[in-house]
């Protein structure tokens, strides 16, 4: 019986393995950190995505690509909006997140009892928003656009 990686989860198949194999589209990093910065301003008040989440959309990078270009952030965004996958804002930014998430009544889970400002997270299940079908195909023309300016 084969044992499951450290952390969990099911040994690759060979569908997995060949789809692991495939190399990721290069991306221009400056056109990148556009396209996130436009997925991040679409994403309506009270409303959030993660990290992964914009990756799937955009269909190219990753989790830390979209943090990176967030984090470099040449214009102003709803940078709150921008979860890490647990529903946590982005580390050390939670007492400046807080406040757009009550003015937006975004909704978040609290632990009973807590006294620590920092201790929350965005409820994912209730305001995780999922783009329209115009909305996806402003989406997808972001990722073609990506994917044409790669080598």
């Amino acid at each position: 019986m084969r044992t499951p990686p450290v952390g969990g989860g099911e040994p690759l198949g060979q569908h997995n393995v060949e789809q692991a194999r495939e190399p990721a589209p290069r991306i221009v990093s400056e056109a990148y950190a556009r396209a996130v910065l436009d997925v991040t301003e679409l994403i309506p008040e009270g409303r959030v995505l993660t990290y992964g989440d914009i990756a799937e959309l955009l269909t190219c990078g990753g989790p830390r690509q979209v943090g990176r270009a967030l984090s470099r952030a040449s214009r102003d965004v709803p940078w709150w909006r921008v979860l890490r996958a647990g529903g946590h804002p982005a580390r050390g930014m939670a007492l400046h997140a807080r406040p757009h998430y009550d003015d937006e009544c975004t909704p978040l889970s609290v632990r009973p009892g807590t006294t620590d400002p920092e201790d929350f997270r965005v409820d994912l299940a209730s305001a995780r928003w999922w783009p329209s079908d115009a909305d996806h195909a402003v989406l997808a023309a972001l990722g073609a656009s990506l994917r044409r300016a790669g080598p």
